[in-house]
């Protein structure tokens, strides 16, 4: 099994070769590339919307399809404005995490939802 940033890399690699087959370079900028991002969020959230959790029993097999298949497009967008930004995400991921490790430290906030200012 591939380490997590080899598979990053490994779709960023598919994603530039499928944009550069097509010509799409040109449209995707950053702030395009973000505006779709949202889009995609929006389309998976549907997929849960008036479900009571979206647990795993709610869902049918035309959901779950349809959920993975979002996610999918939302990685694909995400590692995409992340190649054009120039931001390596996994580097990105362990620096976010060290620093919620000090704004959240388990200790203090170990089975509770709020937010960091409500403690």
């Amino acid at each position: 099994m591939s380490a997590p940033a080899d598979s990053l890399l490994d779709i960023r690699a598919r994603l530039r070769s499928f944009a550069q087959e097509r010509d799409w370079d040109q449209f995707h900028t950053p702030k395009n590339l973000a505006m779709a991002l949202s889009v995609e969020v929006a389309e998976l959230v549907e997929h849960y919307q008036w479900l009571a959790t979206g647990a795993d029993a709610e869902l049918d097999e035309a959901k779950r399809t349809g959920i993975r298949h979002e996610l999918a497009d939302v990685l694909m967008y995400l590692v995409r404005l992340a190649d054009k930004s120039g931001v390596d995400l996994h580097a990105a991921v362990l620096e976010k995490m060290a620093l919620n490790r000090l704004k959240y430290p388990a200790e203090l906030v170990r089975g509770d939802a709020r937010k960091s200012t409500e403690y």
